[in-house]
């Protein structure tokens, strides 16, 4: 192990004794009391040391017996420590390219500012570069190539996921191009024809796809897919999902996530657990329980032809795509999944996301609401929980939540 102090935070001294690492609330530690000892210490944690010679080092700086690893331990603790040599070994690691690569292979240029976020976001020193390898080794399909579904797709591939396949039929319409997506060229190419060229312009190895199978960069031939996006061209297939489509992918076990524009509402979500979380099944009988009509609109809507004049608001669908693009990483990078038995609109003009919670419904086939009341596991043994939303900080300006504080001895200057 090399450690190093995550570089993506910044530092900064809020007096002679405490130091700051990062901005924003959500992810910056106080670290304090420091005396000059420490500091200097801190100031070796550069990735460049093992540990047998960090510990010579401190010993010159004063700091003796185990007070170098108590240290370690106490940043690793606080989320605070990286490490650039962190094991590689397994399928997962075929995602990355090899450390004498970094810094001349295009592939970790174009993944670094990933690598960095992801390193923030998992504590564990090294967690970043594993969780970015399992990323290499997933395989994602997208149904839909329009401005939301090409946009999801591509956005997955330039994450570093290492096999995107997007499924669609017919030829592009000017309409459905938009930046992120299909580029205005794509116009009359078939949708699955330009949404591979736009996967493969997107993905992080040069520009090219990622050969698949050992040593290849990507997923294994016959890999199986870690999830599903639909996001269909017609908006009403993802603000009102038909179950039928997606009764093989209950039946898998696949999970799979709905993002879509329609008319001038965007909408992430339900991101569906099999036999876990609500899927398109109890959305749509949650509905014709509150709405005795919508069962008849429902089927007039499904049965008519698709209005002449589109309406897909270029803005509204790029941010509807990343932030479905989000919460696909965020499944595929092991964090709870916060969009499970939920759904997020955006409605123009008022640019105001709002929730919606979506529960496992009684009538339902999918099993989920057998389900509800089993604590989770990540091996599938009941449904996720979802972490509760913060409430107002205590920071006088803003009211933001105030930073963590970890301690990391009695020392004084």
């Amino acid at each position: 192990m090399h450690p190093i102090i995550k570089p993506v935070l910044r530092r900064g001294w809020r007096d002679r004794q405490t130091v700051q690492f990062g901005v924003t609330p959500a992810h910056a530690v106080l670290l304090g009391p420091v005396d000059t000892a420490t500091g200097s210490f801190l100031s070796l944690l550069d990735g460049t040391r093992g540990l047998p010679l960090l510990r010579a080092e401190a010993a010159a700086l004063g700091l003796s017996g185990d007070r170098p690893g108590e240290l370690l331990r106490r940043l690793a603790a606080a989320g605070l420590l990286d490490d650039p040599t962190a094991p590689r070994d397994g399928p997962a690691a075929e995602g990355l390219p090899p450390p004498e690569c970094r810094e001349r292979a295009g592939v970790p240029d174009r993944l670094r500012a990933d690598l960095g976020a992801l390193s923030v976001v998992d504590p564990e020193p090294g967690g970043g570069r594993r969780r970015l390898a399992a990323r290499g080794a997933a395989r994602v399909q997208v149904r839909g190539a329009g401005r939301v579904g090409a946009a999801v797709a591509t956005a997955l591939s330039a994450a570093g996921v290492g096999q995107v396949d997007v499924v669609d039929g017919g030829r592009v319409a000017p309409w459905e191009t938009g930046p992120g997506g299909l580029p205005p060229e794509a116009a009359g190419e078939r949708r699955d024809t330009a949404a591979r060229k736009a996967v493969r312009a997107a993905a992080t190895a040069r520009g090219r796809s990622r050969r698949r199978g050992p040593g290849g960069g990507g997923p294994p031939p016959g890999a199986g897919l870690a999830l599903t996006v639909l996001a269909p061209r017609d908006g009403l297939g993802a603000y009102a999902p038909d179950p039928v489509p997606a009764e093989a992918l209950l039946a898998s076990g696949i999970p799979h996530l709905y993002a879509g524009v329609l008319e001038g509402t965007g909408v992430v979500g339900p991101l569906v657990l099999p036999g876990e979380s609500a899927c398109a099944g109890c959305l749509q009988l949650h509905r014709s329980e509150r709405d005795p009509a919508w069962s008849r609109l429902l089927a007039q809507w499904r049965s008519a032809r698709n209005p002449a004049e589109p309406a897909c608001d270029t803005a509204l669908a790029t941010v509807v795509a990343g932030l479905a693009a989000a919460h696909a990483l965020a499944l595929l990078d092991g964090r709870p999944p916060v969009c499970a038995g939920a759904r997020l609109e955006l409605a123009l003009p008022d640019l105001a996301w709002e929730p919606c919670s979506i529960t496992p419904h009684r009538a339902c086939g999918c099993g989920a609401y057998e389900a509800v009341e089993r604590p989770y596991s990540p091996d599938g043994a009941g449904p996720p929980e979802r972490p509760e939303r913060a409430g107002p900080g205590t920071d006088a300006e803003g009211g933001c939540p105030p930073v963590k504080r970890s301690e990391v001895g009695g020392a004084h200057v």
